[in-house]
């Protein structure tokens, strides 16, 4: 599997420039992402709503995207590939408004400290300096600047009732 290199040099620059094209298309911005994978640049922008995004609606914005980073000029003195795609179905969690939408769902959220340790359980609360998952080992409270990173679990055969 390749290596993705993130890169911090021009991140805000490209969020600064897509945000306003996803969302004067009625679409989320969830993430926005510049690095480096098999020696090219990549900038890849994911996007949602609410009921999801189809192919069409990917295709639209990515021709919009190109359009305006090209106009603005992003990137002129190094070639990249632009993908836009939906996060799918195990979604990323990074900001508390992310959480707080998905309470109720299974979650996997990982906590950054001496060494890295995984919570998986249900997302039972969300404020805005921190979350509950319930564990098999019980409720645990992680304040947001404690997670290295957080995604949605997909349950197959859907929510237990």
């Amino acid at each position: 599997m390749p290596t993705f290199c993130f890169e911090e040099e021009g991140i805000v620059e490209a969020e600064a420039l897509v945000r306003p094209v996803v969302e004067s298309a009625g679409l989320e911005l969830v993430d926005v992402v510049l690095g480096r994978e098999g020696g090219r640049r990549v900038l890849r922008v994911t996007v949602d709503k609410e009921g999801g995004v189809d192919l069409d609606t990917i295709a639209v914005t990515s021709q919009k995207l190109s359009r305006r980073l090209d106009l603005e000029g992003f990137s002129p003195n190094s070639p990249y590939s632009l993908e836009v795609s939906s996060p799918g179905v195990e979604r990323p969690l990074k900001a508390p408004r992310d959480f707080k939408r998905r309470i109720g769902e299974q979650v996997k959220v990982k906590v950054a400290g001496d060494e890295l340790s995984t919570n998986i359980g249900r997302l039972e609360e969300a404020d805005d300096e921190a979350v509950v998952v319930a564990t098999e080992g019980g409720p645990v409270r992680i304040a947001y600047a404690d997670i290295a990173s957080a995604r949605t679990v997909f349950e197959w055969g859907g929510k237990k009732k």
